[in-house]
C-alpha cells in the first residue's frame, strides 16, 4: 500500500473510532428518510423487512433501507428513533406539496432521496432537485437549527442504459450515476443547511467495477457476481439496498461499516452470505474513504 493511502486510512479509522466512542454515550437521536421506492426497498425482501422497527409516517407498513439502517445502528450500540416518508415514483417536490405537516417537526438527521432521475420529464436535470432541497433543508433547519440534512444521491438503472429507449443508452453503466451525483452536488451546495451527499450510486459503481456484482444483468449474472438490480433493471435488490443502508450508516454515524461483521444480522436474516456481507461492508468503507478526500 502507497505510504499516503496508507496514512490516509489510518487517519479515517482513528476518526471512526472516536465517533464510536462519542456516539456509545448520545442520546437517542432521530432521524426522518424521506424517499421514494428507492427508499423503501421496492421489489425486495427488504421492503416489508422489520417494519416493526421503525414509524412509517404514512402507515403503510414500510420498513425498507430505514430498517437496516436502525439494526446497524442498534448492532452498533447507538440509539436512534427512525422515521420514513416514502412514496412510489416521486420527487422531493411531491413531498413538500403533500406531506409537509408530516415532516414539519424537529429531527436530529434527515435524508433526502428524490426522482431516479432528477426530474421525471426532464432525465438528469437538478433544477428542481436543487430548488426543493432548499425549501425542504430550510423547513428542518427552522426546527433544528442543528439538524443533520444529507442527500441519498442513487444509482444508475440499468433499463436506461442497456435498452435503445434509455435516456444514458450506449454510454457506460457509470455514466448515469456520475450525472445524477453532479446534481446533488449542485443542491447540496445551494443550501447551507445540507451536510453532505452520500454516495449510494457510487458505491454501486465501485461494487461493479470491483467485480463484486455484474455490469449488465441483461446478458446475465456470472457465476461469482451478484444481481444489484431487481427483476425490472431499475429498483435494487437486495444487494443493491444493503449496500445503500450500509453507505447511509457510514456516512451518518462515521463509523466503519465493515464493524458489523461479516455475520451482521440482517445479511444473515435476508439470506447474504458471510462473504458478501464482508465484500459489501468494505465497498461501503471504501467509498466513503474516497468520498472523505473529495
Amino acid at each position: 500500500m502507497p505510504p499516503g493511502l496508507f496514512r490516509f486510512k489510518a487517519a479515517f479509522l482513528a476518526a471512526l473510532s472516536l465517533t464510536l466512542c462519542i456516539w456509545g454515550t448520545a442520546q437517542a437521536q432521530s432521524i426522518l428518510f424521506v424517499g421514494n421506492s428507492f427508499t423503501f426497498a421496492a421489489y425486495s425482501p427488504v421492503w416489508k423487512y422489520r417494519a416493526a422497527s421503525v414509524t412509517d409516517l404514512n402507515g403503510e407498513g414500510v420498513g425498507g433501507v430505514p430498517a437496516l439502517f436502525k439494526l446497524f445502528t442498534d448492532e452498533a450500540g447507538l440509539h436512534f428513533e427512525v422515521s420514513l416518508e416514502t412514496s412510489p415514483g416521486k420527487d422531493l417536490q411531491w413531498h413538500i406539496d403533500n406531506k409537509t405537516p408530516l415532516l414539519d417537526r424537529a429531527w436530529d438527521h434527515v435524508i433526502l432521496q428524490s426522482y431516479s432521475t432528477l426530474d421525471a420529464r426532464s432525465p438528469g436535470d437538478p433544477a428542481s432537485l436543487v430548488r426543493t432541497t432548499v425549501v425542504l433543508a430550510k423547513l428542518f433547519h427552522d426546527r433544528n437549527p442543528a439538524v443533520d440534512v444529507r442527500l441519498d444521491s442513487t444509482w444508475s438503472r440499468a433499463d436506461l442504459t442497456y435498452l435503445p429507449a434509455g435516456h444514458w443508452y450506449g454510454r457506460p453503466i457509470s455514466a448515469m450515476e456520475t450525472e445524477l451525483r453532479a446534481g446533488y452536488d449542485k443542491a447540496a451546495a445551494a443550501s447551507p443547511y445540507v451536510q453532505a451527499v452520500i454516495p449510494v450510486g457510487g458505491a454501486w459503481n465501485r461494487a461493479i467495477e470491483t467485480g463484486f456484482a455484474a455490469p449488465n444483468p441483461y446478458e446475465g449474472i456470472a457465476p461469482g457476481k451478484v444481481d444489484l438490480w431487481a427483476f425490472d433493471h431499475y429498483h435494487g435488490s437486495t444487494f443493491g439496498y444493503y449496500i445503500e443502508a450500509l453507505t447511509i450508516f457510514g456516512s451518518v454515524t462515521g463509523l466503519d461499516p465493515r464493524s458489523l461483521g461479516p455475520n451482521e444480522t440482517a445479511a444473515k436474516e435476508l439470506g447474504l452470505s458471510p462473504a458478501q456481507t464482508s465484500a459489501m461492508q468494505q465497498i461501503a468503507f471504501d467509498e466513503l474513504a474516497a468520498q472523505s478526500k473529495r
